[in-house]
């Protein structure tokens, strides 16, 4: 077991042993806020951006649903005419082939995961570069005409000079002990939500899925949910007549009240574990360190059921079986693997005061927009 997942456990419940790491945590604010401080004058050099950048990001470690935000937000901007870009830092990629930009082909060895994820969802213009400045002046040389960049995580990149920030906060998760790293697992003090645009990520009530979004209700203030949509497959077999009526290979969606692996390598797991049982799995769960380099080899000790993975995830393992068959033939054994394998789409709906901020905050940057295009569902 790795020092990340033991202190992600010991994190989840608290552990009274993570306070002995409290002087560390005091050393990490300290730090913090000299930093930001010296950005804030001048110490530090900070780039501005020829056009409007959003910065989406989170103050603690772990997934908060940044990812479903962003892609939303895109989305949403485009069905307004407005010319949108992302740029994110390409965790997972290699660096050394950065900045770089993203296209539907991009691989995510190559550019993240989550940027593969945002372009295939969107087809938005993006780059990436743990420099965002140069992530942003590749984005602007290839595309000029755009009107706002979203940064994807950028929130502690203080580098990188921001008009407008959306926080995302787990709602269900909360802050734990509302310690600093290491001893709870925020990145910045409470203190940072203050008069900022704070999005609640809130858990979505079990039975409210599948059903009319505008059903379900939301608290006026800011937040957000994610919806699951149906199980989608996620590799298209390409089987012979004889092999089709094999009984070792599964063809039909699982079925509610059945039991799944949930494999999950994304900052938060037990949210997509919860979301599976939902929706009336029996889940069976078996959770990853976020962005984790998956195996074809690895997946196959999950056998019996079928094996159901995040939109992240899929772009991974995906590209796996590209690369597999590009050589070979799928095995039989990865012929079975990959008919058991099905991705959970899922979807960020924003409560109106959602739109309501963004209409605000574009309104003062002078980005013009139509509103009564929306594609918003609350």
């Amino acid at each position: 077991m790795s020092i990340e997942t033991i202190v992600t456990r010991a994190w989840q419940r608290q552990a009274l042993w993570l306070w002995l790491l409290l002087p560390i945590s005091w050393l990490y604010g300290f730090i913090t806020i000299l930093r930001r401080q010296a950005y804030k004058i001048g110490l530090l050099a900070s780039y501005r951006a020829p056009i409007p950048i959003m910065v989406i990001g989170n103050i603690s470690v772990g997934g908060s649903g940044k990812t479903p935000l962003i892609i939303a937000l895109v989305n949403e901007l485009q069905s307004r005419g407005v010319k949108v870009g992302v740029v994110s830092r390409g965790y997972g990629g290699d660096t050394s082939q950065m900045p770089a930009l993203v296209n539907i082909d991009s691989l995510p060895n190559i550019v993240g995961d989550e940027p593969c994820l945002i372009v295939s969802m969107t087809g938005a213009a993006m780059a990436v570069c743990p420099n965002r400045q140069q992530a942003v002046t590749t984005l602007l040389d290839a595309y000029p005409d755009l009107q706002l960049i979203i940064a994807d995580d950028g929130l502690q990149h203080y580098a990188l000079q921001r008009d407008i920030e959306w926080i995302v906060v787990d709602a269900a998760r909360g802050f734990g002990n509302e310690q600093l790293l290491p001893t709870g697992f925020l990145r910045e003090p409470m203190s940072r939500l203050e008069g900022a645009n704070v999005i609640y990520h809130e858990k979505l009530e079990t039975g409210a899925v599948y059903q009319d979004n505008n059903t379900l209700p939301l608290a006026s203030r800011s937040t957000m949910h994610l919806m699951p949509d149906k199980l989608q497959r996620l590799w298209q077999l390409k089987l012979t007549d004889a092999k089709a009526t094999d009984s070792k290979v599964k063809i039909d969606m699982p079925e509610k009240g059945s039991q799944v692996h949930a494999v999950s390598g994304i900052g938060y797991p037990q949210r997509f574990f919860g979301t599976l049982d939902s929706i009336g799995f029996e889940v069976i769960g078996h959770p990853y360190s976020d962005h984790y380099d998956f195996s074809l080899a690895e997946l196959l000790q999950y056998r019996d059921y079928p094996i159901v993975i995040t939109s992240k995830d899929a772009v991974k393992i995906r590209a796996l079986l590209v690369e597999y068959t590009s050589k070979q033939a799928l095995s039989d054994e990865y012929e079975e693997l990959a008919s058991r394998l099905w991705v959970l789409p899922v979807t960020a709906v924003l409560s109106d005061s959602c739109y309501d901020n963004l209409d605000e905050q574009l309104k003062i940057l002078g980005i013009q927009s139509d509103p009564d295009i929306s594609i918003k569902t609350t």
